[in-house]
């Protein structure tokens, strides 16, 4: 079992995670392995029987069953989490999600297998650790194939986004820049801009996107506004 206690400077270069330091802020337990106490189905209501925690603490997605989404809402916040996937498989963790013209939009960190799914195919925008549609993620990623567990972390303070995986930075931008909206201009989302799209708080997601996955350890910590 893996954690990394981090704190982050926010200086556009990758920074390494430090085991040991101090959580700074509240920290809030989202799954420890024994319940779902934190989330309910997107659709209201309990979690799906689809949803099933098994002996070892792993949170597994075993069928369909839709959507996790967390009780309460975030705004600036680090969190980290351990998750696989099967075979073939693809889901994500969305983040400052809320309902949107009937969907449950935000920005999403993909899970996927790489090597197998179709939707990896279609570039680095739609693979793992990527801000999924928007920007890639880093070339030399380290990602553990499907079966395996990896550890992924999120940092979103502000305009800053990023995203770690096994240890690395493998995205990060700055929302409001040049760069930034040109990449969201040419996302998908650009449609729900004028809608309240990601407006800077929401809830966490867990995706049931139809295939297998796993997640276990997931602790958030909230940062100052």
């Amino acid at each position: 079992m893996m954690f990394h206690s981090f704190r982050l400077l926010f200086l556009g270069t990758a920074v390494s995670l430090t085991s040991g330091l101090a959580w700074a802020g509240e920290s809030v337990i989202l799954f420890d392995g024994k319940n779902l106490d934190a989330w309910e189905s997107s659709n209201g209501g309990a979690p799906g029987a689809g949803w099933v925690i098994e002996a070892d603490g792993a949170l597994h997605r075993k069928e369909k069953t839709g959507d996790l989404v967390t009780k309460a809402s975030f705004a600036n916040f680090e969190m980290e989490w351990e998750w696989k996937i099967a075979e073939g498989g693809n889901s994500g963790v969305k983040y400052w999600v809320n309902s949107i013209a009937k969907q449950n939009l935000g920005f999403e960190y993909q899970l996927i297998d790489d090597e197998r799914h179709a939707d990896a195919k279609n570039g680095v925008k739609r693979q793992t650790g990527a801000l999924y549609d928007i920007k890639g993620a880093a070339a030399d990623k380290v990602v553990k194939p499907a079966g395996e567990w990896n550890s992924s972390q999120l940092v979103v303070k502000g305009k800053t986004l990023q995203h770690w995986l096994n240890g690395n930075l493998v995205v990060s931008v700055e929302m409001g820049n040049a760069e930034w909206e040109k990449m969201f201009a040419e996302s998908k989302y650009v449609k729900y801009a004028d809608k309240g799209f990601a407006p800077g708080h929401g809830k966490i997601l867990l995706q049931d996107h139809g295939d297998p996955v796993w997640f276990r350890n997931i602790r958030l910590t909230k940062l100052d506004d």
